[in-house]
């Protein structure tokens, strides 16, 4: 920094921290002597920035309360990363605001960028393409985030506005445990008061929040995004699956994530890297799914329940054993017609 203007700018990105600098630690860091840092800081003043200055052993200089500052000192790597994550933050659902108010936050800060970095920043946006689709999930009330987060951290209970998804309303007093994003939505998860029960809402659907006087103690319980998870496999659906699966835990979580499945070990004398014997139990509205899942392990297993799967399961077998010995044969006039005879089997 070889310009008094650049250290002043420097100074100042320093103080926004909201936390209080010391005059050594501010001369350290500037390369500056304590009396030109006393210049620079009148030279804020002069310009209507609210420094103060704080007394005692630990003094220094801080910000004063409620200033701020449109975003003009990123540096490149800073730029791309904020306009980066604001495309993503919408394309997955993720954004706590409206498109429209992505769009405008990346405006401003395209608008304060030098030229060149503009161009760059321009290149890239026009470059990129996303796999996924983009996300279609309602994106919570910033405001209901805001009062929700807070209460995490301060550990307060906070009264919710509910709305469910067959569209009943409810008032709830919940002690939360934290907030979780899985696949393109906010849940916050924590302890209902009324009913002492482990519950997990969705913020979108949350259309009040406040917190509410009082605090609770650290809750000694899986962390939120385990709750979240474990909610998912245990709630109420039509059937329930129990299964045994040969195999690691690894290989069976890749086909059976924690948000669908309870796997519990019934040989844990074993290695841990060793296939052995699972339990999972699924709760599902729906099982055709479940077949091809299971083949896709390909590992062995046994349906303790229900029935129904077996049967489904065993169609499934014949299905693809069926389609298995079908031959596709080119033709003059197309690329093929399917044989209805079976392949011939090896001798």
């Amino acid at each position: 920094m070889d310009r008094p203007t650049v250290r002043v700018l420097a100074l100042l990105e320093m103080l926004q921290s909201g936390d209080t600098r010391t005059m050594t630690e501010l001369a350290d860091r500037l390369g500056v002597d304590p009396r030109t840092v006393r210049r620079y800081v009148n030279h804020l003043i002069e310009l209507d920035v609210p420094v103060e200055a704080v007394r005692g052993r630990y003094g220094g200089y801080r910000l004063g309360p409620g200033f701020r500052l449109p975003p003009l000192m990123f540096s490149d790597d800073e730029a791309l990363a904020v306009l980066l994550g604001l495309i993503a933050g919408q394309r997955t659902g993720l954004a706590t605001a409206p498109p429209t108010a992505t769009d405008t936050a990346a405006a401003k800060i395209r608008r304060v960028l030098p030229e060149r970095l503009a161009d760059r920043l321009a290149v890239v946006l026009e470059s990129l393409s996303f796999t996924e689709p983009s996300g279609e999930s309602a994106a919570p009330d910033a405001a209901v985030l805001l009062a929700v987060t807070d209460a995490v951290h301060h550990r307060r209970p906070v009264s919710i506005r509910y709305t469910d998804r067959d569209g009943h309303h409810s008032q709830r007093v919940l002690y939360p445990r934290g907030v979780v994003a899985h696949h393109s939505r906010w849940y916050v998860t924590g302890t209902d008061r009324k009913t002492g029960e482990d519950r997990s809402f969705r913020l979108d659907r949350i259309t009040d929040a406040r917190t509410l006087p009082g605090s609770f103690d650290p809750m000694d319980e899986p962390d939120a995004a385990q709750s979240l998870l474990t909610g998912f496999a245990t709630a109420a659906y039509r059937h329930e699956v129990t299964l045994r699966i040969n195999g690691t835990l690894e290989q069976i979580r890749s086909r059976l994530p924690a948000s669908i499945a309870i796997v519990v070990d019934l040989e844990p004398d074993l290695d841990p890297a060793d296939a052995r014997w699972y339990r999972v139990e699924i709760r599902a509205q729906r099982l055709d799914w479940l077949p091809p899942i299971l083949a896709s392990l390909d590992r062995p297993f046994a349906i303790e329940r229900p029935a129904e799967l077996r049967s489904l399961v065993t169609e499934f077998a014949d299905r693809f054993a069926d389609r298995a010995h079908h031959a596709w044969q080119p033709t003059a006039s197309g690329p093929a017609v399917k044989s209805p005879g079976r392949c011939p089997q090896p001798g």
